[in-house]
């Protein structure tokens, strides 16, 4: 058996133009044309590259990019004051800080700042909480894509043993959230899991979010599981450098029915469902139903 392969950028392309459909019924039928601000604190050079990517897309969705490009040395308060008129600017539906951010700044009290109905990437402790507690929520972006791609290759997750590898505020813990929601059976694993291994191999939908490159082997694989592979590891090798998941994909692909590709796989979805998450936080600012996309 070869694994079908999950192909993100396709599934993204097609969301995004769903998005796209209905940013311009929106901005025909109210006048709202939802707008992006993201901001980006120093030059690391990764982040600048998905910065780019974001403002890209933001504008071919038809939506409005605001960007802030602020010295490395910019002060926490400084970029208080940012988040502050950025909230109350009618203009800007989502706030999206780029993270890391250097040291000097408290990343915690930043996403903390953000107003809870502009926060698109969905850190906030508010969205946190009402995702937790099953109350309508703006969802973290890389764990909603996750979703999303499962379900490319599912009927309904109902029922299903899904296994997220990995505990993050930004993934892991978002993601058993989604799952929940969508009525799966959830198993929780990370680095102090006994037998990590034997739990992997219970999932009928096995996510991997843990960082590492290639931990998950193919024989931790339940035959004909479903595989979505968060991570984005760089590793040398014969005298270049490649992308590859948290999965063993070459191992892997010879077991599981389904996979995400790394790259090509999950990292097209998450500025996808930003996306997403900007057109409805403009819907909820606005006392608007979120579209069906």
């Amino acid at each position: 058996m070869t694994a079908k392969i999950i192909d993100g950028k396709m599934i993204a392309a097609e969301l995004r133009g769903k998005v796209a459909d209905a940013v311009h019924r929106l901005a025909r039928d109210r006048g709202i044309v939802p707008g992006l601000a993201v901001v980006l604190v120093g030059d690391n050079p990764a982040s600048q590259i998905y910065v780019g990517s974001k403002k890209k897309m933001t504008v071919a969705g038809g939506m409005k990019s605001f960007d802030h490009a602020l010295a490395e040395r910019t002060s926490e308060a400084e970029l208080l004051t940012l988040i502050g008129r950025l909230n109350s600017d009618p203009s800007v539906s989502g706030i999206l800080v780029q993270l890391p951010l250097p040291r000097h700044i408290d990343t915690q009290k930043i996403i903390a700042a953000i107003d809870p109905a502009k926060d698109v990437d969905g850190f906030h402790p508010v969205n946190a909480g009402r995702l937790a507690t099953g109350l309508p929520a703006l969802v973290p972006c890389t764990p909603l894509g996750c979703v999303v791609l499962a379900k490319s290759v599912l009927p309904s997750l109902e029922g299903l043993d899904a296994v997220v590898v990995g505990r993050s505020n930004i993934v892991g813990k978002p993601l058993v959230q989604l799952l929940l929601k969508e009525n799966a059976t959830v198993t929780v694993a990370h680095s102090k899991t006994a037998d990590l291994p034997s739990v992997c191999r219970r999932g009928d939908v096995l996510f991997a979010a843990i960082g590492r490159a290639e931990t998950i082997r193919g024989n931790w694989i339940k035959p004909g599981a479903v595989v979505i592979d968060v991570g984005i590891n760089r590793v040398a090798g014969d005298g270049r450098t490649r992308i590859v998941g948290d999965v063993a994909y070459a191992e892997a692909v010879q077991v599981a029915s389904a996979i995400t590709p790394v790259p090509g796989g999950v990292g097209p979805m998450t500025i996808a469902c930003l996306l997403v998450n900007t057109l409805h936080a403009a819907c909820g600012i606005a006392g608007l139903p979120a579209p069906t996309l």
